[in-house]
């Protein structure tokens, strides 16, 4: 059973930036595809972010493409969240998600974390 525990959610005020991690339980960290999505009060979960096994592949939806980036650091079985120029509309739950074999696609996992909670003050 794979666990994941996600940390860095806070406050900020738009404009700014917060850092989301997400750690992993398991030794074959590296063999898992990874994926952010984010639920917003009142509204359905919907995907955020996702890298490959390989660290290279990402895809980023469209509302926060050139904002959020998101990277692996396999040796600390850790996917990361950068997320700049924050919006009052990217205030939401986020939650950090996991596929393994047999892997499916950048939007459908096995595993999820508890989530952390993103509020951005106008």
């Amino acid at each position: 059973q794979v666990q994941l525990v996600e940390s860095g959610g806070g406050l900020v005020q738009a404009g700014g930036s917060l850092r989301l991690a997400c750690a992993a339980s398991g030794r074959t960290f590296s063999s898992y595809n990874m994926g952010w999505f984010r639920q917003a009060p009142g509204k359905e979960r919907e995907f955020v972010a996702a890298i490959r096994r390989n660290g290279v592949s990402t895809v980023y939806a469209d509302s926060v493409k050139g904002r959020f980036t998101i990277s692996r650091d396999n040796a600390k079985n850790t996917v990361y969240l950068q997320m700049n120029s924050l919006k009052p509309e990217d205030t939401a739950v986020y939650y950090c998600a996991l596929d393994r074999p047999p892997y499916g696609s950048y939007y459908e996992y096995d595993y999820w974390g508890q989530g952390t909670r993103v509020t951005v003050s106008s």
